[in-house]
């Protein structure tokens, strides 16, 4: 997998970090660190604050308070196209039904400007298992296919930073491991990947750092190779409902 501190600066450097959605405050005084080529996986129960998080890092959303710097420049002085290192799975494809996959991905392919699209499609397609459905309408797409394609879309211009909101919900077991192979591709490729996610097995063997959050906090950071792995189900239990309390 990849490095994670390899260099001194982090790639991106959240700090007292707030997000308020009314009398809700989903965020409170987060730090976190984020070095390229890190693999951080974020546990935590429902409401915990994990897809506020992601959505902030990946800048879908807005800080109440606080900062949140890429490179040591602040996000708010970024020129839009700062996104297009960013690739983003969330509980939505983003997809349209009306177009066939390859349509879908030839055509994020050229929102970023992406060279030999068709032939990166077609490769994102064959290891997902869907090449055979290519030229066939979204909108036909079970749920788990629906998945696939979104991975696909979030992936065909190479990001740097890689989001990903519970990616293995409606896959199989086959398109998991094939969703896994995937992710650790990027990593030995040095990318940066963040995950939310509720499977403890899969989210620790993608990760070098996990985080647990609850209300609102990071209440346990940690790297993988400090965790006793047999255990980590006992210390996510111990520590959500000890610390979130």
């Amino acid at each position: 997998m990849g490095s994670s501190n390899t260099e001194n600066t982090p790639l991106i450097s959240l700090k007292q970090a707030m997000k308020i959605y009314g009398h809700l405050t989903a965020l409170k005084k987060v730090d976190l660190d984020i070095f390229r080529g890190q693999s951080i996986t974020i546990f935590g129960p429902n409401g915990a604050g994990k897809s506020t998080l992601l959505k902030i890092l990946s800048m879908q959303s807005r800080l109440t308070s606080g900062s949140l710097l890429y490179n040591n420049i602040p996000y708010k002085k970024l020129n839009d196209d700062f996104r297009y290192n960013f690739g983003v799975i969330s509980h939505q494809p983003f997809v349209y039904g009306g177009l066939s996959a390859m349509e879908n991905l030839k055509f994020y392919g050229s929102l970023y400007n992406v060279s030999n699209v068709e032939e990166k499609a077609s490769e994102l397609l064959k290891q997902l298992d869907l090449y055979k459905r290519k030229d066939d309408l979204v909108r036909t797409f079970s749920r788990g296919m629906l998945q696939r394609i979104s991975i696909a879309r979030a992936l065909i211009h190479s990001p740097e930073i890689i989001f990903l909101d519970e990616p293995y919900t409606g896959l199989d077991s086959l398109a998991s491991n094939k969703l896994s192979i995937l992710l650790k591709e990027q990593l030995s490729n040095n990318k940066t990947i963040i995950m939310v996610t509720h499977d403890l097995i899969t989210g620790l063997d993608l990760a070098d750092t996990v985080l647990i959050m609850n209300k609102g906090k990071i209440v346990y950071n940690c790297k993988k190779s400090d965790i006793e792995q047999e255990n980590f189900h006992n210390i996510y239990l111990e520590t959500a409902v000890e610390k979130g309390a």
